[in-house]
C-alpha cells in the first residue's frame, strides 16, 4: 500500500518540481534582462567588445551559412523540377525557390546552424568562466559582467545574424536558379518572371524580422545558460547541451508564432 501511495504522489511531485523549476528560470532570465538593460549605459566597455564579437560571428560563420543555404536552394529546385515536370509552367520553379528560401529555409536553417555554432560556444565560454570563478572575480572588482560579457555577445548577434540571413537568402536563390537550369529547360527570363510574379515587398522584411527574433534566442538563451552553469565540467557540458536544445526549440516556436502573427494577422 505505501508503494502505491508513493507512485500516486510521484506524478504531482514531478509536475510541481517542473513548474517551480520553470518559474525559477523565468525569474532568473528576467533579472538577467533587467541587468542587461541597466548596463547599456556603460557603452565605452561593451562597444569595442561588440565589434570583436561581430567580426567573429560574421567571418567565422559565413562559410557554413552559405554552404547550407546553397544546398538548401539546390535541393529545393531539384525537387521542384521533379514534382512539376510537364504539369505546370516552368516559371513556377522560380516562384517556389524564391519564396521557400526567403520566407522559410534561409532564416530558419541559418538560425539552426548558428544555434549550434554560436550558442554552444557562448554557453561553454560563460559556463567555464562561471565554474572557474572568473565571473565572481569580475563582480568582486565592482565590474558588471553584463557590460563585459553579455551585452557584446547579444548585440553582435542581433546585428550580424540578420546580415548572414540576407547572404543566405541570396546564395540560396542563386543555387536554386543554377540547379533548376541543370534539370529543366528553364530560361533566365522564366525564372525571373516566376520569382517576381508572387513576390511581395513584405517578404524580405518578414525574413529579416524572423532573423532578428532568432538572433535574440541564439544569443540570450545560451548566455543565460552559461551564466548560470553549475560547478564542475559536468555543469558546463549540461549547460551547453541545454542551451543548444532550448535555442533550437525556441527558434521553431518563434517561426510558427511569427508566421501566424505577421502573415495571418
Amino acid at each position: 500500500m505505501p508503494s502505491a501511495q508513493t507512485a500516486v504522489l510521484s506524478l504531482p511531485r514531478a509536475v510541481g518540481r517542473s513548474v517551480i523549476g520553470s518559474l525559477a528560470h523565468i525569474g532568473r532570465f528576467s533579472l538577467l534582462l533587467a541587468e542587461l538593460f541597466r548596463a547599456l549605459v556603460e557603452w565605452r566597455i561593451w562597444l569595442p567588445r561588440t565589434m570583436d564579437e561581430a567580426r567573429n560571428i560574421g567571418a567565422g560563420s559565413l562559410f557554413i551559412v552559405l554552404l547550407v543555404s546553397a544546398f538548401a536552394g539546390a535541393v529545393t529546385a531539384l525537387q521542384t523540377g521533379y514534382q512539376f515536370q510537364g504539369n505546370l509552367p516552368y516559371y513556377v520553379v522560380g516562384t517556389l525557390v524564391v519564396e521557400s528560401i526567403v520566407l522559410e529555409l534561409g532564416p530558419v536553417l541559418t538560425a539552426l546552424v548558428l544555434a549550434g555554432r554560436i550558442g554552444a560556444r557562448y554557453a561553454a565560454e560563460l559556463g567555464t568562466m562561471r565554474v572557474t570563478e572568473q565571473i565572481d572575480a569580475l563582480e568582486s572588482l565592482g565590474r558588471s559582467p553584463m557590460s563585459h560579457l553579455i551585452i557584446p555577445r547579444v548585440l553582435a548577434g542581433l546585428v550580424m545574424i540578420p546580415v548572414l540571413t540576407i547572404f543566405a537568402n541570396a546564395i540560396g536563390v542563386l543555387a536554386g536558379w543554377w540547379s533548376a537550369k541543370q534539370v529543366l529547360p528553364l530560361s533566365n527570363a522564366d525564372f525571373t518572371y516566376g520569382a517576381q510574379f508572387y513576390w511581395r515587398p513584405f517578404d524580405a522584411y518578414y525574413s529579416i524580422i524572423k532573423a532578428f527574433f532568432f538572433a535574440g534566442a541564439i544569443t540570450l538563451i545560451p548566455c543565460y545558460m552559461g551564466f548560470n552553469a553549475q560547478q564542475g565540467a559536468e555543469g558546463v557540458g549540461k549547460a551547453t547541451t541545454t542551451a543548444v536544445v532550448a535555442t533550437s526549440v525556441t527558434i521553431l516556436i518563434l517561426d510558427t508564432l511569427l508566421a501566424k502573427l505577421l502573415l495571418h494577422p
